[in-house]
């Protein structure tokens, strides 16, 4: 197949860089810094501890070359969720016959935003479970293969996870994309806000009986609101997700909290979750409102109450944005707990 990446992240890296070595057609289309960069030194992908080097892929400095490049099967959007406006506008300012979308960013509001703009037949929705690192430019590292799964709500669907699965990434279809994008959501959730709000990693969340309660009530109000939609949970590749909404839900504290702490916590090693890393490497921008933001988005949507998620929400903008100081929770977990009750 003929790929065309939007962007050339740690995902746009690993997946692309996958697929142009299996064989398959990949151009980039990246901010011209990032390209003249990969365009000179190549990609590198490390995987299953062996680095190879890619070149057989075509990268450009704007939209408007990369289409011109084609024709191309798909386009892949492998943006955070706050560029997907912007990359959308830039698509369409070109003028030309866009090929559909294949979206696998984290959120459930990428998909419809596409669909909005380009027609509800043009987007193909996605999720990556797989852990990705990503040291420098046009490099990355698979820290743990899992997989990517694929809505086969689109004709393009069983193509892209043939194509996928072709470059070893374990692509799995799934018939509806909602249950399997609010099961991402929910794990994308597990620690991730208070992790960046307190500076503490995602073991010690779960290890502290206080914020046990409040990662819990994250998760519960997800699942609540799921529900309402009708969505339950699914298992992705690689990910027991209806076990974490087991635990989260159902199983008593002296079982679920040890369990959690060594799936969700011990396993991560000194890795913290990605939005302490825009926050604290100053990215001066997160994706709390696409993730716990979506939640209390639809919940009051749906009159479901997700008074925690919406704190985060809050919280985690106002000190991403600078409009408050990242010392005023940081390892105080007493403030974040006063703030929320």
């Amino acid at each position: 197949m003929r790929f065309l990446f939007l962007g050339a992240g740690a995902i746009g890296t690993y997946v692309g860089g996958s697929l142009a070595a299996a064989g398959h057609t990949v151009t980039y289309s990246e901010q011209p810094a990032a390209a003249a960069v990969i365009a000179e030194q190549g990609l590198r992908l490390t995987r299953e501890g062996h680095s190879v080097p890619v070149r057989n892929f075509a990268i450009f400095g704007s939209p408007t070359e990369a289409l011109a490049a084609g024709p191309h099967d798909v386009a892949v959007f492998a943006l955070k969720s706050f560029d997907t406006g912007a990359a959308l506008d830039d698509l369409l300012a070109t003028g030309a016959d866009l090929p559909p979308i294949l979206s696998l960013q984290n959120g459930v509001e990428n998909e419809p935003l596409i669909a909005g703009r380009l027609g509800a037949g043009r987007v193909i929705t996605g999720t990556v479970t797989s852990a990705i690192g990503k040291p420098g430019v046009g490099q990355v590292v698979e820290e743990k293969r899992r997989g990517i799964g694929i809505a086969l709500d689109h004709p393009l669907g069983a193509a892209i996870i043939e194509a996928l699965n072709d470059a070893g990434l374990n692509a799995r279809g799934y018939p509806q994309a909602g249950p399997m994008k609010w099961s991402k959501l929910l794990t994308n959730l597990t620690g991730n806000a208070t992790s960046a709000i307190l500076d503490e990693p995602v073991s010690a969340l779960f290890a502290d009986r206080r914020l046990y309660d409040v990662e819990i009530a994250v998760l519960r109000e997800c699942l609540d609101v799921m529900a309402a939609l009708g969505f339950r949970p699914v298992d992705l590749p690689g990910t027991p997700v209806r076990a974490l909404a087991l635990a989260a839900s159902r199983l008593p504290r002296f079982i679920a909290q040890p369990a959690l702490t060594r799936a969700l916590g011990g396993g991560r090693g000194d890795k913290m979750p990605s939005f302490h890393i825009d926050l604290h490497g100053g990215r001066g921008q997160t994706e709390v409102r696409f993730l716990n933001g979506a939640v209390s988005r639809f919940g009051a949507e749906h009159g479901v109450p997700t008074p925690v998620n919406t704190v985060l929400t809050a919280t985690l903008e106002a000190l991403s944005a600078g409009e408050q100081d990242l010392e005023t929770y940081r390892h105080r977990p007493e403030a974040l707990l006063a703030l929320l009750a």
